[in-house]
Order: C-alpha cells, then structure tokens, then sequence
C-alpha cells in the first residue's frame, strides 16, 4: 500500500506565504498543499498600497502576486477567505473558523502582522486610518479625493511614503513623530536628515520630537491632531502609521515560543515539532546584525521571502538556512532609498557622493568592515553594496569616501585574503 502524500498547511496567504509554498514545489515537495489566508483576494503585492495606488500611478487590478493560473499549475490549493482559529501540534491539526479541522505534516506560520493602534482620545473618530491592506488603501484614497489637510502620526517609511504620496496629490501635509529624527530605527541620522529637508522641500510640515496628546473632532469626525506641546494641527484625515505587532496569538496559544514574534532557527523551525515561521511574525537570528545570536524581526519583504525559501528546503528534504543579506527600499517622490544590511547605532558612517545633490550613498563601518550601505538614487552602489556586505570586505573611511576609489577591487582583495586564510 502506498503511503498518504505529505500535507504542507501554510497559514498566511502574502508575501512569505506564497513564496514557501512555491518554493516548496520548486524544490520537490510533492505532497499537498494548502494556503490559507483570511482575506477574500489572492495573495497581493503590498508596497504600492503606500505609493503607487495613492498616486494613482498602479491600478488594483495589478496587485496580484501571482499570475491567476499559477496556483492551479503548481498544485497549490488557496483557501481565501478562512481564518485559522485553533492549533494542536500534538495532534498535528488546524482548525478553522468553520469548523473544518486539517491534518498537516508541515506546518508554516506566515501570519504576518497588524498595525500598531492608536490607543489616544479620539482615535475612534471617523478620518483617522491605518494602512495594511488593500482595503485600508482604498479607503485612504477615497477620503484623500475630498481632503485637502491630512496629518501622518509616525516617521518611519509607511508614514512617509504616505506623506509623500499625499503631497503628491496635492494636500497639505504635516507630519509628526515622537523620536527625534525621522526613520530613527533604521537608517542613518544623515539619511534622516535628508529625507526631512526632502519632504520639507515638498511643502510637507515635520514635528520631530512631538507626542501627540489627542485627536480633536466635531460631529464624530476628525479636525485637528492636537501635540504634547499644546500645538493644534488642523487637518482632514489623520492616518497612523506607528508599527506593527507580529501575529503571534495563534503560535502563543499553541505553546510556542514567542519574544515579538514567533522564535525560530534560519530554517523557519519554531519551537513546535514541524511548525515553521517565517515573515513579518517571524524573528530570528541574523548573521548581519550587530548582534547576530539574538532574534529580531525584520519587515521586510526580501527577509520575508527569504526565510520562507530557507523553511521551504527544509519541507523539500534540501535544507538550505538562511544567509542573505537582508536590503529593502523605499520610494519618496524621485528618490529611491535602498538599504543593504543592519545598521547599528555606533557604525562608522561615511558618505560617498555629494548629499546635496540626492545622489549619494552612506556606508556604515563595524570594525574596520562594511556593515551596511544605505544608497539614495544610486542603484549601482545599492547593488554592489549587497556584495560588499555578504563579503563583509574590510575598507577604509577614505577609501569609501573617494568617487574615484574602485569599490569593486575591495570585493577582489576580499576573496584573496580569504583564500589565504584557508
């Protein structure tokens, strides 16, 4: 008697979702599978619900991840629509909300995450957004059409590909953020910098420093922001864009071990027998941080899928951990901002390029070795910066410095000393 084919349950249809299940195909996985994410559509592209579907330069029909017929062809079975509400990894069983109950023999965690809420006195007004899904875009772009004064709460990159989006359409723009510079938690100060006198160029008003204490309405509908320094924003729509959570209720209520966000190996491996994680939910060990035993979560669709590929090799018997260098981007008027590798807060920063110009790159230094390089509108110093930061190749601030240095001999001499060192 032939054996059943194995079962792959994958919960969580978006990025890193749809790449394990693919990637598991594409590696030889040839038992069932099933995703399964709770919204109705089939899993979609998220970074232009922040930018291009604002500016009406992507149209909703594009959004799609995958060609319609590519589910179908690869003997993957979406289930939309369905939320899964219990798990036994004893019994190694989900359930969803209908009741159904589905035997795995592979179980991946792509759950993903949730906008942070705002928990302030009139966050429940009608006005104030969020932006995850597409559902949150159109609503944003639907409110945009008959505003004219919008007030983002939060400077991180959702919060400023919304602002530039707005402004690009033509509101007034403010924007607040209680650290005291923008994009604090990831980029460089000299990044943030120029990413403020960016917007400010733009018309966009920054508070940087500034709690807010309140949303102010009148009949049920936001007018105002109002800061911990007593200042009034007037404004039309408000939208937050404060974080996210991992989430993890699924896992936590399962017995899994969680730390912000479901702990796992560089091959997706939860604490849980056959329970993989990966994604925005998932953290774990980066060989490119700063500290590279300790867990993080990156969000990030690279990471995402990257992780999932590493959990997908596992499912196929081919296990590949993960190791690549962690990058993502982001659009703000003209400038494409693109970040290789983690920074840390006490990296050596150097700037090559001229800053004023918007064409320029910033390379972080840990220990005499590039440890991140954050490129505005250069892609080629973003794409050799990958390599430069998986090589971990060893430079110096004058060498980085000068436009006229060969970055590229840094990745040669690299290779030498390595070989050498064998």
């Amino acid at each position: 008697m032939n054996a059943a084919p194995p079962v792959l349950v994958i919960v969580g249809a978006s990025y890193a979702g749809a790449q394990l299940a693919a990637s598991a195909r594409d590696a030889g996985f040839d038992g069932r599978i099933l995703l399964i994410g709770d919204e109705t559509r089939a899993p979609y592209q998220r970074p232009p619900l922040s930018k291009g579907l604002l500016t009406g330069k992507t149209q909703v029909d594009a959004l799609a991840l995958k060609a319609d017929d590519f589910y179908r062809e690869s003997g993957i079975e979406l289930l939309t629509g369905h939320r899964v509400t219990a798990l036994d990894t004893a019994g190694r069983v989900v359930v969803l909300d209908d009741g159904r109950r589905l035997g795995y023999d592979w179980l991946a965690l792509t759950t993903g995450a949730r906008c942070r809420p705002l928990t302030l006195p009139g966050a429940h007004l009608a006005g104030v957004f969020e932006l995850r899904s597409l559902g949150d875009a159109l609503a944003l772009d639907a409110a945009a059409r008959n505003a004219r004064r919008a007030c983002v709460i939060g400077g991180g990159f959702i919060g400023l590909e919304v602002a530039s989006a707005l402004a690009t359409r033509g509101l007034q723009v403010s924007v607040v953020e209680a650290a005291p510079r923008l994009l604090a938690r990831a980029v460089t100060p000299e990044l943030s910098d120029f990413v403020a006198a960016l917007h400010r160029r733009h018309g966009v008003d920054i508070h940087c420093g500034q709690g807010v204490r309140a949303l102010i309405g009148q009949a049920d509908r936001v007018t105002a922001v109002e800061l911990q320094d007593g200042e009034s924003i007037a404004c039309d729509l408000v939208v937050a864009g404060i974080g996210v959570l991992p989430n993890t209720g699924l896992a936590e209520r399962a017995g899994i071990a969680c730390a912000n966000g479901i702990l796992t190996d560089a091959l997706g491996q939860t604490s849980a027998p056959r329970v993989l994680a990966a994604g925005d939910c998932a953290a774990f060990p980066n060989p490119y941080a700063a500290d590279p035993a300790a867990p993080i979560r990156l969000e990030s669709i690279q990471a995402a899928n990257d992780l999932a590929r590493a959990a997908a090799s596992l499912v196929a018997g081919q296990p590949q951990p993960y190791a690549a260098v962690p990058w993502f981007w982001s659009d703000q008027y003209d400038a494409k901002l693109q970040m290789a590798g983690l920074m840390a807060a006490d990296d050596e920063v150097v700037v090559r390029g001229d800053i004023a110009s918007g064409r320029f790159s910033l390379f972080c230094l840990r220990g005499g070795r590039i440890a991140s390089v954050h490129a505005v509108s250069r892609p080629a110093d973003h794409m050799l910066g990958r390599k430069l930061v998986a090589a971990r190749c060893a430079a110096t601030p004058a060498q980085l410095a000068d436009e006229g240095f060969d970055l590229k001999s840094l990745l040669a001499v690299q290779a030498c000393n390595s070989c050498n060192a064998q």
